[in-house]
């Protein structure tokens, strides 16, 4: 009995220093993306570098999404050093392609959506830890409406109707606030099935690979929020 007792409690402080670990690196990756977005707004030569020639805000992109890509693919056959380099270096480059928030709206609103978000976002990860149903299911109802946002953004992008665009962020808030609980719920399998004695390096990399699924999931949150109570600038 006192045996099992201290076996359930080494485990419960296994699962959460993998946790906490997750969310820190999480909150690393907002900090850094929003202090670099905010910077390059200000700074007038990088804004016309980087908006004023289309190659590089395109290469920018594509770089964004090979780390994704590496992270998410390769992670387990790279270092935690590396895994944790990339996703810092993508947290920035992130923020500074996402620098035009602060030009496109007030910063009394992109305030306000920023709490808006985070609310919702809590409450969605409370949701995804403690529910006892299995979200598995939904997981792939989820990725298909997130490649149809996908697709509609790309057809909107020639079409510029701000209906649609209204219509695409209201079902992307329902995409990723299920994605948010769903992503959860996985970060919590995850921590409850790790092998006692697991090497510190792994659970780094698990750490980060988690950290990533919900900054993402974070960011595009905020960006249909604010698409929908955003107010433009003048």
């Amino acid at each position: 009995m006192a045996q099992a007792s201290v076996t359930r409690s080494r485990t419960d402080v296994l699962v959460n220093d993998f946790v906490r670990s997750v969310y820190n690196w999480m909150a690393v990756g907002l900090c850094l993306t929003g202090f670099v977005a905010f910077y390059v707004s200000n700074n007038e030569t990088l804004l016309r570098l980087i908006f004023g020639n289309p190659i590089i805000f395109f290469v920018l992109i594509l770089a964004e999404l090979g780390m994704v890509f590496a992270i998410v693919g390769m992670v387990n056959k790279m270092s935690a050093g590396t895994a944790t380099s990339l996703f810092v270096i993508y947290s920035a480059l992130n923020g500074v392609t996402l620098s035009f928030i602060f030009l496109a709206y007030t910063r009394t609103s992109i305030v306000s959506t920023f709490f808006i978000c985070a609310g919702t976002f809590i409450a969605c990860s409370i949701y995804g830890w403690t529910t006892k149903r299995d979200l598995t299911s939904i997981g792939g109802f989820l990725m298909m409406g997130l490649i149809g946002i996908i697709i509609a953004s790309l057809v909107n992008m020639f079409m510029r109707s701000s209906a649609m665009s209204m219509i695409i962020s209201y079902i992307g808030v329902i995409v990723f606030v299920g994605l948010t609980a769903y992503d959860t719920q996985k970060l919590k399998n995850m921590a409850l099935t790790q092998p006692a004695g697991v090497d510190g390096a792994v659970v780094r990399k698990g750490a980060i690979l988690g950290a990533l699924s919900l900054y993402l999931d974070f960011i595009n949150l905020f960006l249909m929020f604010l698409r929908i109570f955003g107010t433009a600038r003048d």
